[in-house]
């Protein structure tokens, strides 16, 4: 086994930039995709009437309703994922780091896999309290047009008439689908850069940031493709949970169990096509921006167990 590299010691400074570069990555990126996850959610929940693809369907709500029906939840998408990334790339080089150096660098190498899906979830877990008030407003601007004026009318209506309770009405679910979205998605990236490093003859820190980027993009692709269809039952189940109405005395979780028993294995997995081309598109570009930042913001390299790095 190769002799342990000297592992970098990161500053609360350093965090901040990952936290940062994670905000702008995933910020940017979702925002970006707000018409195409419109589809998707639109495909999920009328199944029957959006029936002839994304490409039609974005054509159907565009004759329909107007381009700007597209662009639902802008704001609150904007906002909840920037806060949802600074959590979920800067928690991941904290609970990676903190994994590293409790276990030492070899065993750490030795369950690199173990090490990737731990930091993964524990990170999102947090990323997920931070998100599930601004999705739960986005949620509600979008199924209730009518119910306010942008993200600070709909966040501080529901505050006001629900309390802070209903802003976690829907925790469970988006665990249900972010934790395992989540690990596939930093699982498959660590294993894939480590791949494509390995098959590149040159040294990873003689590649040109260009090269890199080219790396963090083939790689968030693959990432995002099987983050994609880790997560995608969870996916149409967290859209039904937030159309569908508890019979009294009904838990949270015996509504999802209920759902997907009626949903069956083929319906779990609508829209998969169309959110291959989100989650792929979006997690490559991910990736791709948080590279780039944390290198314009000069932060050190993420600690690397085997070749791979971020």
């Amino acid at each position: 086994m190769s002799s342990a590299p000297v592992i970098p010691q990161f500053t609360v400074t350093d965090y901040a930039k990952f936290a940062l570069a994670g905000a702008i990555g995933c910020g940017v990126t979702h925002g970006s995709m707000t018409p195409i996850d419109v589809v998707k959610t639109r495909i999920q929940l009328e199944p029957t009437v959006y029936n002839t693809g994304m490409f039609g369907s974005f054509r159907k709500i565009i004759a329909q309703e107007g381009a700007g029906a597209l662009l639902t939840g802008l704001g609150p998408t904007i906002m909840g994922y920037s806060i949802q990334g600074a959590f979920k790339f800067g928690g991941y080089e904290l609970f990676k780091k903190l994994f590293i150096d409790q276990l030492g660098y070899e065993t750490a190498s030795q369950y690199k896999d173990a090490v990737y899906i731990g930091s993964a979830a524990i990170a999102e877990f947090f990323a997920d309290i931070a998100l599930c008030p601004l999705e739960a407003t986005r949620i509600r601007l979008v199924s209730q047009p009518t119910f306010a004026n942008g993200l600070i009318g709909g966040f501080s209506r529901i505050l006001k008439e629900e309390g802070v309770g209903s802003f976690y009405a829907g925790f469970t679910p988006i665990l249900f689908k972010q934790i395992p979205y989540n690990i596939a998605k930093f699982l498959t990236f660590e294993r894939a850069a480590e791949a494509i490093y390995g098959a590149i003859s040159t040294p990873k820190d003689q590649l040109s940031s260009a090269t890199a980027t080219g790396v963090n993009l083939a790689s968030g692709v693959i990432a995002g493709c099987m983050a994609a269809f880790v997560s995608q039952p969870a996916d149409t189940l967290l859209s039904k949970v937030n159309k569908t109405k508890k019979a009294p005395g009904q838990s949270t979780l015996g509504l999802l169990f209920q759902l997907a028993k009626e949903l069956g294995v083929k319906g779990s997995f609508t829209g998969l096509s169309t959110r291959f081309v989100m989650v792929g598109t979006l997690t490559s570009l991910q990736f791709a921006l948080y590279g780039s930042i944390k290198g314009a913001l000069g932060c050190p390299p993420a600690v690397a167990l085997g070749s791979s790095s971020h």
